[in-house]
Parts: C-alpha cells; sequence; structure tokens
C-alpha cells in the first residue's frame, strides 16, 4: 500500500519545480532576445571592389545566396530586382552572392543580360556560405538591420509582402 506524501516532501518538490520552471523560462526568453548579427566579411564585387559588412552599418541589407542553375532563385530575381528599386533610395542595400559551384562565366552573363542594379558577389571558396551559417540551399535571403542584427532569414521565395513590410520597419528605424 501507497503511503501519502508528506507535506513537507511536497513542498521540497514544488520549490524545485518552481526554480526549473523559472530557469527554463529565463533561458528561454534569453534565447528569443539573442541577436544573430551579420558575420565580418568583405564581399568582393564582379568589379573586384570590396564590400566590408562593417561599411554596411547604417543601412538596411539583404544579403541573397543565390545560383544560376537555381530554378527558385531565377524565378524571384525579378521580384527581388523590384524590392531594390522600390527601397534603395530609403536606405536598402542589397548583395546578390552566387554560390561557389557556379561558374563565374555563368553569374556574369546572368547580371549582364537581366541588368541587375545592385552589387552580385561570387563565393569562389564558399566561405561567405560558411559565415552565414554554412548555407547550402538556395535562394537564401538575410535581412538586416542598421545595426547589423539578422532579422530574417528567407530559405526559398519569400513572401514578398512580408518582406516588403519587413523592410518598411526596419529602413523607419
Amino acid at each position: 500500500m501507497l503511503e501519502p506524501a508528506s507535506p513537507r516532501k511536497f513542498k521540497l518538490f514544488a520549490f524545485v519545480a518552481a526554480i526549473a520552471l523559472i530557469t527554463l523560462a529565463a533561458l528561454f526568453y534569453q534565447s528569443l532576445s539573442a541577436k544573430t548579427t551579420i558575420p565580418d566579411v568583405t564581399f568582393t564585387n564582379l568589379k573586384g571592389e570590396k564590400i566590408s559588412a562593417q561599411s554596411l552599418r547604417g543601412k538596411v541589407v539583404m544579403v541573397n545566396f543565390w545560383a544560376t542553375s537555381c530554378a527558385t532563385c531565377v524565378a524571384e530575381m525579378p521580384k527581388m530586382i523590384s524590392t531594390y528599386n522600390k527601397y534603395h533610395a530609403a536606405g536598402l542595400e542589397y548583395v546578390a552572392v552566387a554560390m561557389s559551384y557556379d561558374p563565374a562565366n555563368y553569374v556574369l552573363n546572368y547580371v549582364e543580360t537581366r541588368q541587375l542594379p545592385f552589387q552580385v558577389a561570387i563565393d569562389a571558396d564558399g566561405g561567405l556560405a560558411k559565415a552565414f551559417g554554412d548555407v547550402k540551399m538556395t535562394p537564401t535571403t538575410f535581412v538586416i538591420d542598421k545595426q547589423g542584427n539578422v532579422l530574417k532569414r528567407y530559405l526559398g521565395e519569400p513572401s514578398f509582402d512580408e518582406l516588403h513590410g519587413l523592410l518598411e520597419k526596419a529602413l523607419k528605424t
């Protein structure tokens, strides 16, 4: 037959459970409030010019990892161009990073024939993709605020209504 728990054992259990819950809540809150920042990288555009992450501070930035062989990337690119054109005057910068497996001549041809209006870099050694959390899937787009904090990471084509709302809010602050 089971004996009823003593009130003292119950109070001890309740105290330990309460401490555990408070600790878990604090850790959860900390994980939500921890901000991921843009890695300290340097992009080299197709003209050979260097763009440091530090030089992008004070601007809202989109970094888009893409490839000419990626059907979704190619399909979203006209909307990315429109987004850039819509928000660039308000302070949006955009760096399209071609993946390391994308042949440079394909990237150059794509950029020239589509007249991409923003910065385009080639991640020749895969270091940029690795620095951004080991990006393997394309398209992957990061939206970064003026302080260099990553606001959102999109895998695949974003909802452009949502993206535009996020950009408008970030550009106002």
